[in-house]
């Protein structure tokens, strides 16, 4: 067993130059924000201007590219901001474009100036198009609709054009409400007026596009210019910086709900309570009440949050440990009623490791094979107070060490590390967490902008657990859980199931904290937000990139989310896949061609005889007949002919959300863990007959 209860973290930053660290602290008095303009419109603050010089000194210098801020990022920054805010191309007119179009070069030059003007320019008069558009669209909800027309909506965001005249901008918002309509009439409550439900739903859209404030304006169009770089560059504004923090922390200080923005009525909504926080231990909040207002303390006054966005909402509601909240909500029977919460820190278990242990099969004496699953959802640890130099934080590989503790004394006979939603994490955590199922050696090597390469290797000897391992990986499986499953792959150490291969992103971001390196401090806080920057691509022991290409499963289960365009390679702008030279490490022979042929075999031969798989290709390959359509009818008939075969809008929303935020957090049995498990046990068996031989 290895002991890694002294792992440290620390953070990677990048050097800036002196003269230009020393301008901005003397010109950084404690900048304020000035948000607007005497007419009102959004402008930016002169903390917001030190940022984008910060900014665009560290890409230029610091991302793996080495590619200059130029005219072609500033043309793929120009269609990636207007596209953000307008990706179905419903809203500006095309004669705006044409218009902006004149900025498309100058971008990457007012960047380098600290100069929003072409940001704020775009956005207020998205405003403008967003106000005039639910106008028309109150005008349309109260039109009557021939749904007996064989007419079509587009949906294929590449063949929409924008709006060339009025007349054409009417007649794709007739389409648009009809639709919509259509799809709300045909939903199972028929306590929902469908007309003023949507009215409801364009007027919220409406509020929440003008609570849009400057700071979210400097953090979409820099990300703009960041993710032209590569998709996995963005800016963090000082609130997407703390709960990004948070996120790592796995805890925060609050009341333990999961808050959701209501899509039709302005109201924020408790979509989710976590078990055991201090929401749950009082009892009265429950899921789908709507938030009308929050107080502070036993006394505090009732501060309405109706209509304010969901990040100021969570503000409120967020606070220290031992304190007091004051919710007043609006139930299902729209009665109002007002509960008080002690806030209390609150551990997001949601991303923690958890484990169970399955009976499977039957082994020679007729006891069944014991397979243990492992479930991690993502690559964590509390950076903090790692960094602090406290031995009591909250990290992967611990945890996943005493689940195999655990294994280890209830005698299981494999294990199963399901990483299908895995979106990554600390490259640090995957390195020593790989470390558990290996003995020493390279687990990944990392390559520079510089062409500089590093290994990182599992420098400490022995394995927390060394029987049968399968690694579980779908196209969610992402960065960190790649590296491990790369490693895993590549040592023979064990196999790889899943989708035919996973999400394929084989860089590595460096947090750069910008306070940091002007002040040298995260003092005064959350003033200039943080870079999350591309600067390394890393590879596996092998030589080989997972970039684009992933990590090719060994035995495959067929899976919608196999056949969805989640990947690197459906990304904007990805890093290229390349090789580089394999690093010296020994095989552990436990993987040979013969013996994944002879588990696939038998993995293939269940599959079609299992009823459950059957429905599930059935699923796909209606999936994949809906996917390739380029449009929707809007004659009703044929609409709901088409839904009740199979809806797969629906299906992939699902399917994304329950990899995102299940809503189950228990590892349950079903016929695709069912193949999993028996796979397991094929596997057991076979390297059992192999050491005998």
């Amino acid at each position: 067993m290895k002991n890694r209860a002294l792992t440290t973290f620390s953070r990677i930053t990048s050097p800036l130059s002196v003269s230009l660290m020393v301008l901005l602290a003397t010109s950084l008095v404690f900048a304020q924000r000035l948000e607007t303009d005497e007419q009102g419109d959004l402008v930016a603050s002169q903390a917001d201007r030190q940022v984008s010089l910060l900014v665009s000194r560290l890409m230029q210098k610091d991302h793996l590219s080495r590619r200059a801020l130029d005219d072609n990022i500033s043309r793929r920054a120009f269609d990636m901001f207007t596209r953000a805010l307008d990706p179905m191309k419903i809203y500006f007119m095309q004669s705006d474009i044409d218009e902006f179009r004149s900025f498309e070069d100058k971008i990457d030059d007012r960047m380098k100036g600290g100069d929003y003007s072409i940001a704020f320019t775009i956005f207020n008069r998205f405003l403008d198009r967003v106000d005039q558009r639910v106008q028309t669209a109150m005008e349309m909800i109260d039109r009557e609709f021939d749904y007996e027309l064989d007419e079509e909506i587009v949906t294929d965001r590449d063949l929409i054009k924008f709006a060339k005249t009025e007349a054409d901008a009417q007649d794709r918002w007739r389409k648009r409400i009809k639709y919509n309509l259509m799809v709300l009439s045909t939903e199972k409550d028929e306590t929902v007026d469908p007309k003023e439900k949507l009215k409801k739903r364009y007027k919220s859209y409406a509020r929440r596009m003008h609570q849009t404030d400057s700071n979210d304006v400097v953090e979409m169009f820099i990300s703009s210019i960041t993710s032209s770089f590569d998709p996995h560059t963005t800016y963090m504004s000082n609130e997407t910086f703390e709960n990004f923090m948070i996120s790592m922390r796995l805890q925060l200080e609050g009341i333990g709900a999961t808050l959701q923005a209501s899509e039709d009525d302005g109201y924020t909504i408790i979509k989710r309570i976590v078990p055991g926080g201090a929401a749950d231990k009082q009892g009265e909040l429950k899921v789908e009440d709507k938030i009308v207002a929050v107080g502070q303390g036993t006394d505090g006054e009732m501060n309405d949050v109706t209509g304010l966005k969901l990040d100021d909402v969570v503000k409120q509601i967020r606070g220290k440990a031992g304190t007091t909240v004051r919710l007043a909500l609006l139930s299902e029977n729209s009665e109002i009623r007002t509960i008080s919460i002690v806030r209390e820190k609150i551990k997001l278990e949601d991303s923690a490791a958890r484990g169970v242990v399955f009976e499977e099969g039957k082994k020679a004496d007729g006891s069944p094979f014991k397979v243990g699953v492992i479930d991690l959802p993502s690559f964590y640890a509390d950076l903090e107070n790692a960094s602090s130099g406290s031995t009591e934080f909250k990290s992967t590989t611990r945890d996943v060490d005493r689940i195999l503790s655990d294994f280890r004394n209830q005698n299981v006979d494999s294990v199963v590390l399901d990483l299908r939603r895995n979106g990554g994490g600390s490259l640090r955590e995957a390195i020593d967490c790989t470390g558990l199922f290996i003995n020493t050696g390279p687990v990944v090597q990392v390559k520079d902008a510089y062409g500089q390469i590093q290994k990182y290797n599992d420098e400490q000897p022995g394995m927390s657990w060394d029987g049968p391992l399968v690694v579980l990986t779908s196209k969610f499986s992402a960065s960190a859980s790649e590296i491990l499953a790369g490693a895993v792959q590549d040592y023979g150490r064990g196999i790889v199931v899943g989708d035919t291969t996973s999400h394929g992103k084989g860089t590595v971001q460096s947090l750069v904290n910008l306070n940091q390196l002007v002040f040298g401090t995260e003092d005064p806080p959350s003033l200039f937000g943080a870079l999350k920057i591309t600067m390394q691509q890393f590879y596996r022991p092998n030589g080989d990139s997972t970039q684009k290409r992933g990590v090719l499963a060994d035995i495959v289960l067929p899976s919608i989310s196999d056949h969805m365009d989640v990947g690197e390679s459906d990304l904007d702008y990805p890093v290229e896949f390349d090789r580089i030279d394999a690093a010296n490490f020994r095989r552990m022979q436990l993987a040979n061609a013969d013996l994944l042929e002879q588990i696939r075999k038998s993995s293939m031969s269940r599959i079609g005889q299992s009823v459950e798989f059957k429905k599930n290709q059935e699923k796909i390959d209606l999936y994949l007949e809906q996917k390739d359509r380029k449009a929707v009818t809007l004659n009703k008939e044929k609409y709901l002919a088409r839904r009740e075969k199979f809806d797969s809008e629906k299906e992939e929303k699902e399917s994304i959300e329950d990899q995102l935020n299940p809503s189950n957090l228990d590892i349950e049995r079903d016929y695709y863990l069912d193949e999993v498990l028996q796979i397991a046990v094929d596997y057991t068996k076979a390297l059992e007959t192999a050491k005998n031989n």
